[in-house]
């Protein structure tokens, strides 16, 4: 029966989170955090789309040297550096007092906040097809990290594992690089959404290997190596990010940020870091299930987005336009 699968402990863990009251603390840091992750978005999006315009040249490709210069001097960039930063330091500290189970699907809410504001912004009011879209980006990645916190076990690291994620890591930042290179002049946004995402989810489970090992206080070569990688996986990812600005809008970023990320890190922490010991086929087929409705929200976003659509109905506007002195083509 599917009574027996389930973990015995289930009724006691929801006890137990539901009557710790440090989760006071963490609900309202990882709300906090949402927040602003939204608002950071938006603001990098403007910041982005600012200097395309100041420099006559689009980022499409990938944003350009002298791109990423002009950001550091957009006001509204910076605002939205700082507020994603202050973002990340309200979901760490957040997972100090409250479990993944509360805190990382609280995060999803970043998605429908950048909804709403994107949609003031730009005047695109989101459509039956796109809000179907955001409820399932929300609804996969909440079963799918429920279901996670409920089978995960915490297990020592070992220095194979760690290794394993490094290397892992070096693969796909060379597989990320060798992809843009080639696919660059003609980037999907889903392009630097699914790879910033992938590297997003790196970086969490790199950054919570390093903490694992500072409170141990293994502070060893492998500990350096896996800080080094975070932060290559943080550069990079960063960059696909603000290229993403430029050729989608932010709450379709951010819907592939908050349902890649945190699905890659599970999987990491469940297959490499075997935090998988109680998980059963019951819980890999919700898995498989939640994931493949999260993924479906996020491509569904991408073909269905109003702002996606109207900007794709005034490409070939633009393209066939003539501007005063143009002399039309010749029949």
């Amino acid at each position: 029966m599917i009574a027996t699968d389930l973990p015995l402990d289930v009724t006691d863990h929801l006890a137990g989170v539901l009557g710790d009251p440090k989760i006071l603390i963490g609900i309202p840091l990882a709300l906090l955090g949402a927040v602003f992750m939204s608002f950071g978005a938006q603001y990098q999006y403007r910041g982005v789309n600012k200097v395309e315009k100041l420099t006559g040249t689009s980022g499409s490709k990938g944003l350009t040297g002298r791109q990423l210069l002009s950001l550091l001097r957009r006001p509204s960039w910076v605002i939205g550096t700082l507020m994603l930063g202050l973002a990340i330091i309200c979901q760490l500290s957040a997972l100090a007092f409250a479990p993944l189970i509360l805190v990382q699907p609280l995060g999803a809410i970043s998605l429908v906040i950048t909804t709403l504001l994107n949609a003031r912004v730009s005047g695109h009011k989101p459509t039956r097809r796109s809000v179907r879209s955001i409820l399932a980006c929300v609804i996969g990645i909440f079963v799918f990290v429920t279901i996670a916190a409920f089978v995960a076990t915490e297990t020592p690291l070992t220095t194979g594992q760690m290794l394993t994620v490094v290397i892992m890591l070096v693969v796909i930042l060379a597989l990320a690089c060798g992809a843009w290179l080639l696919v660059r002049k003609h980037a999907h946004p889903l392009f630097y959404i699914v790879t910033s995402g992938i590297l997003y989810g790196f970086v969490a489970t790199l950054a919570k290997i390093v903490i694992k090992r500072v409170q141990a206080g293994d502070i060893d070569w492998i500990t350096l190596v896996c800080v080094v990688g975070l932060l290559l996986a943080v550069v990079l990812g960063a960059y696909f990010v603000q290229s993403a600005y430029s050729v989608g809008p932010p709450d379709l970023v951010i819907a592939g940020l908050t349902v890649i990320d945190p699905m890659v890190a599970v999987l990491i922490g469940l297959i490499v870091l075997r935090e998988a010991a109680t998980a059963n086929l019951w819980a890999f087929l919700g898995f498989g299930l939640a994931g493949l409705i999260a993924i479906y929200g996020v491509f569904s976003l991408a073909r269905n987005h109003p702002q996606v659509i109207s900007e794709s109905q005034e490409l070939p506007i633009r393209r066939g336009s003539h501007g005063p002195g143009d002399r039309p083509p010749k029949k």
